[in-house]
């Protein structure tokens, strides 16, 4: 199996659908790269990955726009056609694990979880196993 990891931020409310009779919380979350180019140049580009969590239980109520997450799942591309008749493709994840990070000041009406951001430390895991309320 091949595992990818994300941390970024939620590019919109996560949204709860369902599928076959089990729910399903679509979100995605987007990721900053900064770089130079080869002119030395600072450039920008955000990469978004599209996410899907089965039977997410109440964690969709956390999941908020510019929500600060790490996320852990299974990677896959979904191949399509561009409505201007181009191949195009997009970064979906299976998400198998959830983690609200605390990413500077809390925003105004934004629910976050108690952690600290890449350099480590504890986040609120928020897995398909949640069964407790949430510390927060």
């Amino acid at each position: 199996m091949i595992k990818i990891q994300l941390i970024g931020h939620l590019g919109k409310n996560a949204v709860l659908h369902e599928v076959n009779g089990k729910q399903v919380l679509n979100f995605s979350v987007a990721h900053n790269e900064r770089f130079k180019n080869a002119q030395g140049i600072a450039q920008e580009r955000t990469i978004w990955a599209d996410c899907a969590m089965w039977a997410p239980n109440s964690v969709g109520a956390y999941l908020l726009q510019g929500t600060y997450v790490y996320v852990e799942g299974v990677p896959f591309l979904d191949m399509y056609t561009t409505q201007q008749g181009a191949p195009a493709c997009a970064l979906k994840v299976r998400v198998t694990n959830v983690q609200l990070l605390n990413h500077g000041p809390r925003p105004e009406g934004k629910a976050t979880g108690e952690g600290t951001s890449e350099g480590g430390g504890r986040g609120v895991p928020l897995t398909e196993d949640v069964t407790e309320e949430l510390p927060f």
